[in-house]
């Protein structure tokens, strides 16, 4: 099948592919909009099935990013970078250098930076073959502390503000007391966490990582339930953070959380879940709106900003997902749909 045939094909400019023997590399890069700026989006590295899984999320994990960016009021396009292979298994130094040769074959067109599977380290390496990778040269971070280049603390601080934003509109309430489900606890989830906790929410957990919810059940007393079920457990809040469509036909009617909010990206299996979930009375808050609060970082750092314009800039999400909320209750039309209704505005008519 063509790649152009696609079902998440979107009128993407570039879809590239690599392969070097030497290191094992095998990743795929999609530049879906430049017309706001060259496209950013992270380098994800997962052990995917298949190559046509690969390219099923990169291919939607890049339109997420003209989306975010262009919410996120950001002079930038959308893109996204897949490795595919698992990253505890068989990531070399090496393979990150060749991956760094990759994105700048591109020239300049897309810039990478961290995402699931990839670290500061891995981007140092790629850093090594190309000047086009970001997330690398942080100086600060929202709150103040030292930065080591890793956006998650920005992202995760981001769905926080943004939770609390749709806890007001759905609870009319804060957070303390209501117990929040949380699936995936990497970079992003654990600190989302730590944040959730520090507000009086109660955790349940759950990832594919027995050492990830140990971390989380003894730092905040979290319950840990099995992975399959986390997607249905009674809570108030639902927050993805792990991969991508997890509310699908087959679990929509089963969520029993009010209140859908987290940092993962492509969380509806289709644009046409957010009408269920709609007629269901659960709110969803937009994932690229909520989880912007990393590309946020990665642009501030590059220009001459400062910890208090960040978190600003963060804090915005929450404004952003209050309004959207508003106008899917008066419209009554599903979130998803009144945010990209936003964002192809600013990204189709610049």
């Amino acid at each position: 099948m063509s790649v152009f045939d696609h079902k998440e094909f979107d009128n993407h400019e570039r879809v590239s592919f690599w392969h070097d023997k030497a290191s094992g590399l095998q990743a795929i890069i999609a530049v879906h909009d430049t017309h706001l700026g060259p496209a950013l989006g992270g380098c994800r590295m997962w052990p995917y099935s298949s190559s046509a899984e690969a390219l099923t999320d990169v291919l939607r994990l890049s339109k997420g990013m003209t989306y975010k960016n262009a919410m996120a009021e950001l002079p930038l396009g959308g893109g996204k970078s897949v490795i595919i292979g698992d990253p505890r298994q068989i990531k070399t130094p090496a393979m990150m250098e060749s991956m760094g040769r990759f994105v700048d074959s591109l020239g300049g067109s897309y810039f990478t930076a961290e995402d699931s599977g990839i670290s500061v380290d891995d981007l140092h390496s790629m850093a090594k073959q190309s000047k086009y990778i970001a997330g690398i040269n942080a100086k600060y971070r929202y709150d103040g502390q030292p930065s080591d280049g890793n956006p998650a603390p920005s992202t995760a601080y981001g769905v926080f503000v943004g939770i609390q934003a749709a806890v007001r509109h759905a609870f009319s309430s804060d957070l303390n007391g209501l117990t929040v489900a949380i699936q995936g606890l990497g970079h992003v989830g654990y600190r989302l966490a730590e944040h959730l906790h520090k507000a009086g929410a109660k955790l349940v957990v759950a990832d594919i990582y027995r050492d990830n919810t140990a971390r989380v059940e003894q730092a905040f007393g979290a319950t840990v339930v099995p992975a399959e079920e986390i997607t249905t457990y009674p809570a108030d809040v639902l927050a993805p953070c792990a991969m991508g469509a997890t509310i699908s036909e087959e679990s929509v009617n089963m969520i029993q959380a009010k209140v859908i909010a987290g940092a993962a990206n492509n969380q509806l299996s289709t644009e046409l879940i957010g009408e269920q979930l709609l007629d269901r009375g659960v709110l969803y808050a937009p994932d690229y709106v909520i989880n912007a609060g990393g590309v946020i970082d990665i642009y501030h750092q590059r220009f001459d900003s400062n910890p208090d314009d960040l978190k600003a800039h963060i804090e915005r999400i929450g404004d952003n997902l209050s309004a959207i909320f508003t106008r899917s209750a008066n419209e009554k039309m599903a979130t998803n749909r009144v945010a990209n209704l936003i964002a192809e505005e600013r990204f189709k008519h610049n």
